[in-house]
């Protein structure tokens, strides 16, 4: 049950402990300078809204190393996916040799620097939403997001490693040098053994990268008795590469470098959000359902609104029209080795319908 009582005082707490900062907002009411309890009256206690966690890490460096024993012999930590078998039954094992996330200039991780996660003004958010204000009709949403987009008069450019304010709809500011910025580099080695074979070895890096504007929403759908949500990933990053190597790092294969990367990427939506399921036999099922075809007769044999049921046609309009349904990929430059293959663009991709189950390949 809600008090009907508001403390007179800023609610907003910030700290700071190993350069790891974080935000907590909690609007509670009108703010004063004394600190005392009053009565809520109904009309106040209606309007209460939560303006949620915000997360802001200051200075951070995050490394994990291999499974290597270190220098004493004692074993480290490590990071493990294990319990998998290929089709042949032989068990896989997935270890991360090296997870990453330092400031830029890392060298594919091996000069690891601070860096800043958020911004005081434009925090990531843990937050609980009126489903209304993002049309999600009467549900209460629990969103996940980074940094929201600006206004390009006040935002940065979100490729560009000299952007300056004004230049992009960004938040996240890049580094400059006397400024560690808020665009990680980000980077995963790992190693895939098959049974006794550990030659499959994975390395992917992205350098400054930036998710401002993503988010995921979850809610409970009362039809289906199930999790829904919608996944908004926008990436951005000057360089992202993949590439294999030899386990002990020292010989690699080609790299794949695609510069200028952008992806916006858009799963579910007001009209077809995503699904969260387990089957009957343990596996996990992600749909998006198809949408619902017009009854017979509401749009018109011409196709234009004027033959069609009004109401009808607009909605379909509206679905095939909206660029937030909708997901993009720009690479600049895609390159294998000192090959060079161009640029790449995947325009306007509308997921109509999605169905991935996992299955047991064990025989």
């Amino acid at each position: 049950m809600l008090s009907r009582r508001r403390l007179l005082t800023p609610a907003v707490w910030s700290f700071c402990p190993t350069r790891v900062c974080a935000v907590l907002g909690l609007l509670l009411g009108t703010c004063t300078a004394n600190a005392e309890l009053q009565d809520l009256s109904e009309q106040e206690l209606s309007e209460i809204d939560g303006a949620g966690i915000g997360i802001v890490l200051e200075d951070f460096t995050f490394s994990h190393g291999t499974d290597t024993p270190d220098a004493n012999g004692n074993q480290a930590r490590i990071f493990k996916i294990g319990g998998l078998k290929s089709t042949d039954g032989r068990d896989v094992e997935i270890v991360v040799n090296h997870l990453y996330i330092s400031g830029t200039g890392s060298n594919y991780g091996q000069n690891l620097s601070p860096v800043n996660i958020g911004r005081l003004v434009n925090p990531y958010r843990i937050d609980v939403v009126d489903g209304n204000s993002i049309g999600i009709r009467d549900k209460a949403v629990l969103e996940f997001a980074a940094p929201a987009l600006v206004d390009a008069a006040q935002g940065y450019d979100c490729m560009s490693s000299g952007a300056i304010a004004g230049s992009g709809v960004c938040s996240s500011r890049p580094a400059t040098a006397d400024f560690v910025g808020e665009r990680p580099d980000i980077g995963l080695q790992m190693n895939v053994a098959v049974g006794e074979d550990r030659s499959a070895n994975i390395n992917i890096h992205a350098k400054s990268a930036v998710i401002d504007g993503s988010y995921l929403r979850l809610w409970g759908d009362d039809d289906r008795r199930q999790m829904v949500g919608q996944f908004k990933l926008n990436f951005q990053t000057p360089e992202l590469s993949i590439n294999a190597c030899s386990q002990d790092g020292q010989s690699c294969g080609s790299r794949i470098t695609m510069t200028n990367f952008a992806l916006e990427l858009s799963i579910g939506n007001q009209l077809q959000p995503v699904f969260f399921d387990v089957d009957g036999t343990g596996n996990f099922v992600v749909e998006v359902a198809a949408i619902e075809p017009p009854a017979p007769g509401s749009i018109g044999a011409d196709g234009l609104r004027g033959s069609s049921d009004a109401q009808t046609w607009d909605f379909y309009e509206d679905y095939y029209t909206n660029p937030d349904y909708r997901s993009n990929l720009h690479i600049g430059n895609f390159s294998v080795g000192d090959r060079d293959f161009g640029s790449a663009r995947v325009e306007g991709m509308l997921i109509q319908h999605l169905d991935i189950r996992t299955k047991d390949l064990a025989p």
